[in-house]
């Protein structure tokens, strides 16, 4: 069980950050899948947070934040409940990577790191989501979507908003 009395994590990822101190050589080296578990748990990576995990692994807090800032995956301050990548690299930015992007800046009405006033989706451009194949192509939280059109992108934001993830329907808009 965790030496953490009082920890900010439901008792599953406290349990989580127990079992993954052990699996590796040096504690060290679970900072970053704790750091993701706590980004998916809490929303964000907060100060409560940063301060908990470095006492987990025996770190200073520095320490962390040094790892925190190296990743562009982590965040520091609440994302939307969606949170939508539009990858930009060179072989969606061949197929419309760009437009895409633009067109979600413009249909959010919010740009890159920036979350919709009503908190539903946040949106940042990222380097590469390894969808090259079937570019342009965005990730929704953990769900990737590819071979997009500004239509397929705004049927998704509406599948989203009203709460149908494709996990939930079983099928991608395509």
């Amino acid at each position: 069980m965790s030496e953490i009395a009082n920890t900010i994590f439901s008792p599953e990822t406290a349990a989580r950050f127990d079992h993954l101190v052990t699996i590796y050589p040096l504690k060290r080296s679970a900072l970053v899948p704790m750091l993701l578990y706590a980004q998916d748990e809490i929303g964000y990576i907060s100060d409560a947070v940063v301060a908990e995990i470095a006492q987990r692994i025996d770190l200073l807090e520095l320490d962390v934040r040094n790892v925190l800032s190296y990743y562009s995956m982590l965040r520091t301050k609440p994302a939307g409940k969606y949170n939508v990548q539009v990858c930009t690299n060179i072989s969606c930015m061949l197929r419309g990577g760009y437009e895409i992007l633009d067109h979600c800046k413009h249909k959010l009405g919010i740009g890159h790191k920036g979350t919709t006033p009503d908190g539903v989706f946040s949106l940042e451009e990222v380097e590469c989501i390894g969808a090259c194949c079937w570019a342009p192509a965005i990730q929704i939280n953990y769900d990737f979507h590819d071979d997009l059109t500004t239509e397929k992108v705004d049927v998704l934001f509406q599948m989203y908003r009203d709460g149908l993830s494709s996990d939930a329907t079983g099928k991608d808009v395509k």
